[in-house]
């Protein structure tokens, strides 16, 4: 087993691909190939399932990342601490609900670290797509919410997916609606309130998808409702309609959502915003960095001078 071979494996991890990996690394596919067969003989082990889709991690791949990834970061700083060798690129990848303050958070991050070459990620996307990101180690972390409603659900996937679910924040739902919005004066709703207004979702591809839902409470009697897959055309959508969502409630930076207002909604039920990583594994420089800044924004309540974020 060599560091080639532990550099070349965390590369096919992050794309997904070998011909993709190889052209990054500048190694044919043939001799990338050859390399991770060697190495899963010499171990014993399958580490990349291999597929019409590309590749993925094995069971055994994830626990095998792990332990490279740490290898990997630990000899590059000796070789950076003694030797004056240039780094190589450093990598760092969050996949994420649609929350305006993880972006914020990786702004913060990267203000904070001036890497000569680097390879960062920052992936909005569907609730199943961050569950199989972080299980595959193609990301450090995912963030979501927990619920009384999800949790049973998502709980039992975390564990089959060896991962953990380590709290930000919790908070009550909110409705989000335009400045001028008939439902923009109130102090508070309820599901009366709402119903002959149009709820917009973020779409999940998912037999999960009510337990996967980004909106914290879902509603079976809406007669109206539009499916959207990213936070631009949902801002869009409430800024120039009468239609409505479901988040946070929680203020931070970002100008986007500028003249959405929101208002608290009736419910008992307290969600719990979080994030995910691979159980027991260490954290990376950059991943331990993101985690105590999302840490530090909430502890210092900067959301403050955040817009709405979902």
């Amino acid at each position: 087993m060599t560091l080639q071979q532990l550099r070349y494996c965390l590369e096919i991890a992050s794309c997904g691909s070998m011909n993709e990996a190889a052209k990054r690394l500048f190694v044919s596919q043939p001799s990338l190939s050859n390399a991770i067969k060697e190495l899963e003989n010499e171990l014993g082990i399958t580490i990349f399932e291999r597929n019409s889709r590309g590749m993925s991690l094995s069971q055994d791949g994830v626990e095998f990342l792990g332990y490279a990834r740490q290898i990997i970061e630990q000899t590059e700083s000796l070789e950076n601490r003694y030797y004056g060798k240039k780094r190589s690129p450093v990598y760092f990848s969050v996949s994420t609900q649609h929350y305006a303050f993880a972006a914020d958070a990786f702004v913060r991050l990267m203000k904070e670290n001036n890497h000569p070459e680097y390879s960062y990620s920052l992936k909005e996307m569907q609730t199943s797509g961050i569950l199989d990101d972080v299980r595959l180690m193609r990301s450090d972390l995912g963030i979501l919410y927990l619920c009384d409603s999800n949790s049973k659900v998502m709980n039992k996937l975390f564990s089959d997916a060896n991962l953990k679910f380590t709290p930000l924040f919790n908070t009550l739902p909110h409705v989000y609606v335009r400045a001028g919005h008939p439902l923009a004066a109130k102090t508070r709703l309820n599901e009366a309130d709402i119903s002959e207004f149009a709820y917009i979702t973020f779409e999940q591809e998912d037999p999960h998808a009510l337990h996967f839902s980004e909106e914290m409470l879902s509603f079976t009697r809406m007669a109206r409702s539009i499916k959207v897959s990213d936070r631009a055309t949902l801002s869009h959508l409430l800024l120039g309609s009468d239609a409505f969502t479901i988040g946070t409630g929680v203020l931070g930076s970002g100008g986007e959502l500028a003249g959405i207002v929101t208002v608290p909604f009736d419910s008992e039920e307290m969600f719990t915003v979080g994030w995910i990583a691979v159980k027991d594994r260490k954290p990376g420089v950059l991943m331990a960095q993101y985690i105590e800044i999302l840490n530090d924004m909430v502890s210092r309540n900067s959301f403050d001078d955040m817009q709405f974020l979902f």
